[in-house]
């Protein structure tokens, strides 16, 4: 006669073969380039610094995010866009307020900057703040890329606002927030 095998056993035997399905999981995603928004500024390609500009974002507003930033210039360093600890930064280069292109405002997904962004939802509104104007947009596409895929920064023919902030299993990926004039 067989021995039917115990509640524990079975219950060990699940806990491990569980431990095993979630180290095959954490070393398949490791074979992804896994570096963090600090560590890594943000490639650009095909676009040229802005020099002279005056229209410059200063302010990055979502009311209902609580978020209220200062927006930098960041320049083009080695084919890189700067990254700054503190604040936001917009991608000299990239489009201006209130004409065509592609204007991109970026921060660490941290608190007090960019990290109430993985709640935001489409429709939202965003506030852009020059020296003079503000410019009213409303969130029309979320999406989580790779930091490779950096077509969601690439010039567009129509006013486009993206914000850009680090998200996934130890930044691995970027949440982009694809927002157009109201």
């Amino acid at each position: 006669m067989k021995k039917e095998p115990s509640k524990l056993t079975l219950g060990l035997a699940l806990f491990i073969l569980g431990l095993l399905l979630s180290v095959g999981q954490l070393a398949e995603k490791s074979q992804y380039k896994t570096v963090t928004f600090a560590n890594e500024p943000v490639e650009i390609k095909g676009l040229s610094e802005t020099d002279g500009v005056d229209d410059l974002p200063k302010r990055v507003i979502i009311p209902e995010l609580s978020i209220n930033l200062e927006v930098k210039k960041a320049e083009i360093v080695n084919g890189f866009w700067e990254v700054f600890s503190e604040g936001s930064a917009w991608g000299s280069g990239s489009g201006l307020p209130g004409k065509p292109g592609n204007q991109v405002i970026f921060a660490h997904a941290r608190e007090g900057l960019f990290l109430p962004l993985k709640d935001v939802a489409v429709g939202m509104a965003i506030y852009v703040l020059t020296d003079d104007k503000w410019y009213g947009y409303k969130v029309k596409e979320i999406k989580e890329v790779y930091p490779d895929q950096i077509e969601v920064i690439s010039p567009t023919e129509d006013e486009t606002l993206t914000l850009y902030t680090c998200s996934g299993f130890q930044d691995s990926k970027r949440l982009i927030v694809v927002a157009k004039r109201s």
